[in-house]
């Protein structure tokens, strides 16, 4: 597994209860440029706030543009990002139920990289940089994010207990319980499961499973697993049916993804903060 290069802060302890979901990693680094870095997809929606001199871009097909507060929904378009020596950014990283009251969006919205004045207005969302930025600490800067993030899940929609269940049993099962069987767990029909899963998650039970079966088969591959070992654990038909679906997620191959510095941070920067 490649090295991270990136200096690392993580809260010290659980975030409060309303705000399940919330993971937070501050990154910062002074020696290494970063010009082309791949984004992995992973079963969360995520917020990033550019807290440095240094500019940060983002590339996701539609050419690169600079980006101060961005948020990459589920299952985008491949995507890479870049920061000249210096940066600093604040990431965090909401579950699909919890960034559906947060963003006022499905999936975070779901597919796409976009600013987040476009969710929340653009005073907003300078204000709350300003404070990141001015903060004296990465513990300050997480208790704001998470006062900022508190009020608006607050005030924000709900999703349906059935919905909420159904992400939850398909992250727990590592994306392999069936759609027919989730229904009637739930006691919905398959149609209002679909229907209603899609509107507030803002893709299908099957892309839901789909993602978070290639989350962890990509995490392995990182860990130095053999992809036909990979392929066999994760509940894929074959090493083929694997590649295709990296191919499909990133527009890279196996070998490349088990590359990318981005999957060497997880233990660090998005472990389950103690007591939770």
């Amino acid at each position: 597994m490649p090295r991270p290069p990136w200096e690392i802060a993580v809260p010290a302890g659980p975030v409060p209860g309303p705000l399940r979901g919330l993971r937070m990693a501050g990154f910062s680094d002074r020696r290494t440029d970063l010009r082309n870095l791949l984004l992995i997809p992973h079963p969360s929606v995520t917020l990033a706030f550019n807290l440095g001199g240094a500019p940060l871009s983002v590339d996701d097909g539609a050419g690169r543009r600079g980006c101060e507060r961005l948020v990459i929904g589920l299952a985008p378009d491949t995507v890479r990002a870049g920061g000249e020596r210096g940066f600093a950014c604040l990431q965090l990283r909401l579950s699909p139920l919890l960034a559906h009251a947060v963003l006022g969006a499905p999936g975070g919205p779901y597919g796409e990289a976009v600013d987040l004045d476009a969710l929340w207005g653009r005073a907003a969302a300078e204000r709350l940089q300003e404070r990141l930025r001015v903060a004296g600490s990465w513990p300050e800067r997480f208790a704001i994010a998470e006062r900022a993030l508190a009020l608006r899940a607050q005030d924000g929609p709900v999703v349906d207990p059935e919905v909420a269940y159904a992400w939850r049993r398909l992250a727990a099962d590592h994306g392999l319980v069936r759609v027919d069987r989730l229904a009637r767990e739930t006691g919905w029909s398959r149609k209002r499961l679909w229907s209603r899963f899609r509107a507030q998650v803002g893709l299908t039970p099957q892309h839901a499973a789909r993602l978070i079966r290639f989350d962890r088969a990509a995490h392995r591959l990182s860990a130095g697993t053999p992809p036909s070992r990979v392929a066999a654990d994760s509940g894929y038909a074959d090493q083929s049916h694997l590649h295709r679906d990296v191919r499909a997620f990133t527009g890279a191959t196996p070998s490349a993804i088990a590359e990318t510095p981005f999957l060497a941070v997880d233990d660090v920067a998005w472990a389950a903060p103690r007591g939770q």
